[in-house]
């Protein structure tokens, strides 16, 4: 039987693998900074698509609506024994806001949003200096020609910011309401006609306070005339702000968003968020913002909407 002498066995000491798993360990945790890196470098990536997508989603919904601003529905000569075009009562000229038929209103440096459709509610700021957001009224018309009571549809819809704090965090965010108008069909050659109709918040197609978008900064609309020009904002209290919004020929938006999470790994104090019309705002924290600007055509404005 052959013998073997120990000590010509060849194998590692106690020292050589405590080196190598020393050099293991350093590679292990360069391994995982640089996936830690680019995980990040990822999530903020993706964070920043994220606040772009909803930019565009709410984006497009204001140009869908923009664009109905005005709109008149006209049935024409028809054998449902309905009237050829609208009936119902415009409002317009010294009326108040919330009364309003003209297609599109904007209220600037305004917050708050009453849900009953009385009056607007004085809205409740952040601080004493606070000039966020605009807010913009639509009307448009529209038809169901199986409502026989009233065929005709005229809808009112709002957007508008509130003021939100969850978890000691200070914010906005948009929201949308929608009324309509209720005045039922009669005869024109009825002496009482015609009959006086209100805006109503309880129709179906109603709702109030439905949130948009959360973790918003500021909202802007500017009134574009016919060559192109900032136009003064409408009023249909007075006969210049009544005419000046029958020249809006488009609309300029901007809506800045900022991320929900901490975006920045350290406090930038040099960050700042200008609108189109305001000065320059510097923020000191970890958030990311960014602007979406987008000019909207109007597509039935330039004519009585009456």
């Amino acid at each position: 039987m052959k013998k073997y002498n120990l000590k010509n066995i060849a194998g590692l000491s106690l020292v050589e693998m405590l080196i190598g798993i020393v050099i293991t360990s350093m590679m292990i945790a360069a391994i995982y900074t640089s996936y830690n890196v680019v995980n990040k470098s990822y999530s903020q990536v993706t964070d920043r698509a994220k606040i772009s997508r909803s930019g565009r989603d709410i984006v497009e919904m204001l140009m869908r609506d923009v664009r109905m601003a005005g709109y008149k529905y006209v049935l024409g000569v028809n054998a449902l024994d309905l009237p050829t075009r609208s009936y119902l009562i415009f409002k317009g000229g010294d009326t108040t806001v919330q009364d309003s038929h003209d297609p599109i209103i904007i209220e600037r440096n305004t917050l708050g949003f009453a849900t009953g459709i009385e009056d607007f509610e004085t809205p409740s700021k952040h601080e004493n200096d606070d000039v966020c957001c605009d807010r913009i009224h639509i009307v448009y018309d529209d038809f169901n020609q199986n409502d026989k009571t009233q065929p005709y549809k005229r809808y009112k819809v709002t957007y508008y910011a509130l003021a939100r704090v969850d978890g000691g965090e200070k914010r906005y965010a948009i929201y949308k309401s929608k009324i309509g108008w209720k005045q039922r069909k009669t005869n024109e050659s009825d002496p009482s006609w015609p009959i006086e109709g209100e805006w109503v918040a309880d129709c179906k197609q109603c709702y109030h306070n439905q949130l948009v978008r959360d973790y918003v900064d500021d909202m802007e609309f500017i009134p574009i005339g016919k060559e192109g020009q900032k136009i003064p904002y409408p009023n249909p209290t007075t006969d210049e702000g009544r005419a000046s919004l029958y020249n809006v020929r488009a609309v300029d938006i901007r809506i800045a968003f900022k991320s929900k999470k901490d975006f920045f790994r350290s406090i930038n104090p040099n960050r700042s968020l200008k609108g189109f019309s305001k000065d320059p705002i510097e923020f000191n924290d970890r958030k990311l913002r960014d602007n979406v600007v987008v000019t909207v055509y109007t597509r039935n404005i330039g004519r009585d909407f009456n």
